[in-house]
């Protein structure tokens, strides 16, 4: 596992030991990063990741947060329930240089904290099959993590189907081997 593209291209990522933490495949997170920085999401030729607040729930490793940093994204939270997955995280962010930019929240995304700032890209990647994709985005954004026009990730099995929850529109949709990217928008009621 390794950051794919920007500053920390090529720099590897420590992974978990067994499988309890399914990271993205560098395959399908180079994918989801070019829909996002050279397709329907990059208004005028600018990428959406540049200079903005991500968040990655279900962290595991990190790899989306660390790949949003290495992309020039401001700053990433990193958010999961497993103390373990987290220490992954700290480590992978402290190697690469980024801790100054990173957050580290051990919290369940189904009843998360108040955000302390709107994030602008939201990455999930719950345990496949569990169902809690919309009710972590319903909660997330009742907490404020979203902020209007935010870009919501869902990664899920390749069977699985995501049902956006209220605000939340689903704009895009593609399947990577086992895995499925479900690209969805959130609009607040002022937007």
């Amino acid at each position: 596992m390794r950051i794919v593209a920007g500053k920390h291209r090529g720099r590897p990522l420590q992974g978990p030991s067994g499988d309890a933490v399914r990271p993205t495949s560098d395959r399908a997170r180079e994918s989801l990063f070019n829909i996002l920085e050279h397709g329907k999401f990059a208004h005028g030729g600018l990428s959406p990741v540049r200079d903005v607040r991500v968040l990655d729930v279900f962290c595991g490793t990190g790899a989306l947060g660390l790949e949003a940093l290495s992309r020039g994204a401001a700053h990433a939270t990193f958010l999961d329930t497993d103390p373990a997955a987290l220490r992954i995280a700290r480590h992978n962010t402290g190697m690469l240089g980024e801790s100054k930019n990173a957050t580290f929240l051990q919290a369940d995304a189904a009843h998360p904290p108040r955000a302390d700032a709107p994030c602008a890209i939201v990455f999930l990647d719950p345990p496949y099959a569990s169902g809690l994709a919309t009710t972590a985005l319903t909660a997330l954004a009742a907490q404020g993590w979203l902020a209007a026009g935010a870009i919501a990730v869902v990664e899920t099995s390749g069977r699985e189907d995501v049902t956006p929850p209220a605000a939340f529109t689903c704009v895009d949709e593609r399947r990577y081997g086992k895995a499925k990217l479900t690209f969805l928008v959130y609009q607040t009621a002022t937007t």
